[in-house]
This record gives structure tokens, C-alpha cells and sequence, in this order.
């Protein structure tokens, strides 16, 4: 048995075309229903919805052969375990910095608010920047607009919410897709199987 693991909103939005086109489909249709495993058309290949911050430890601890992930979250809880084979070009954004729109440049230590706080560490000390940082789940942008925070640093899709709340994007430190990732071992043990999924995966992104 293959497990795909899949992650929840608009990324499930955007995979499920692509293994349609792959030629795996869901038995059932995955919005209506409230079940986390799914059989598809393969008799060897299921799916599983997740929340996206579940995905990669999932497939790193083998419980799932392949994931969707976004490289986002990638970047932020690590990789190891895992192979990154294909860039699926969905659920694009950015990652950036963002403050009250106006307000000077803050030097000296600075607070920054994310749910990002590993990305965070690492962008702000080779920015050779001070940084105390506060995990938040939600509502970035109502931390500078409190005083709890300086910076966030947080995804921009459109930049819509934050120029309703009062900010503006500031530096740019990643460009974020999703991305097919494989644990290694299946990738070793079930190879022929999965590069198939790969390859029917691929032939749909470069189709578009």
C-alpha cells in the first residue's frame, strides 16, 4: 500500500487535480466527508488529510510513503528523512517581514511575532539583527498593531490583509510552494511504484 498524505484548505484544493491527472482519485468526495482516510481508484494507493504541520512528520516517520507539503512549513520543522522531489508550483506566496505601514525601521533588539519562530532565528541572526521572538497560532497582524511586536513575519499572498490591518509587506525571505516530498525508505523499498506516482505527478505540473 501507497499512503499519500495531503494537506488540508487550499493546498487539498490544488493537489487533487494533479493526481486526478496522475490518474488517482478519491473514492469518495474528500469535502463532504469528515473521514481522514481515503481509498482511491489504485486498490494500493490511499490518501490521507492532514494539517499541513502534520505532513512532513508523517512521511519523515514513515507512517505515510509521499506528502504534499508546503515548503513553508518544510523550511520550518526541517527535512531530514525526507526527499523533496518535485516542486508542484501550487498554493504560491511569499514569506516576508511586515510592520505598521510607515513606521521607521526599528534598530537595536527587535520583537518579532510568527508562527515561524525557527525561520525567524535563522533570518534575523544572519541579518546580524537582535531578535526576541513570540510564537503566535493566529492574527499575526494584530501584534504590532497591540505593541506586542515590532515585526511579523508571516505569508503574503495577495498583501490584502495586511493593508486592511495597517501594515505592509517589508523584506522578502522566501518564495513558498507546496512540494511533493517522499520518505526515504519507501523511496528505497516501494521505488518502482512511487516514481510512477512522481512521474504522473510531474507530467501534470509541466502540462499546467
Amino acid at each position: 500500500m501507497i499512503t499519500i498524505a495531503l494537506t488540508k484548505g487550499r493546498i487539498l484544493e490544488e493537489t487533487l487535480p494533479l493526481l486526478a491527472a496522475a490518474e488517482i482519485h478519491p473514492e469518495e468526495d474528500i469535502d463532504k466527508s469528515r473521514k481522514l482516510v481515503f481509498a482511491t481508484n489504485q486498490p494500493d494507493v490511499q490518501l490521507l488529510v492532514l494539517r499541513g504541520a502534520d505532513v512532513p512528520t508523517y512521511v519523515q516517520f514513515g507512517a505515510a510513503d509521499m506528502g504534499i507539503s508546503g515548503k513553508d512549513t518544510l523550511m520550518e520543522n526541517g527535512a531530514d528523512g525526507l526527499y523533496e522531489p518535485l516542486d508542484l508550483n501550487i498554493a504560491r506566496c511569499r514569506l516576508m517581514t511586515a510592520a505598521i505601514k510607515g513606521a521607521p525601521p526599528k534598530h537595536g533588539r527587535i520583537r518579532v511575532a510568527t508562527k515561524y519562530v525557527n525561520i525567524a532565528k535563522q533570518y534575523y541572526a544572519a541579518q546580524g539583527k537582535q531578535s526576541d521572538i513570540i510564537k503566535l497560532y493566529g492574527a499575526m497582524e494584530l501584534a504590532p498593531i497591540m505593541s506586542l511586536a515590532d515585526e511579523i513575519v508571516d505569508i503574503v499572498d495577495t498583501g490584502n490583509t495586511l493593508k486592511a490591518n495597517g501594515l505592509e509587506p517589508r523584506e522578502h525571505i522566501a518564495d513558498i510552494s507546496s512540494r511533493l516530498i517522499v520518505n526515504k525508505a519507501s523511496m528505497k523499498m516501494k521505488h518502482v511504484r512511487i516514481q510512477a506516482i512522481i512521474d504522473g505527478i510531474a507530467a501534470a505540473v509541466t502540462a499546467g
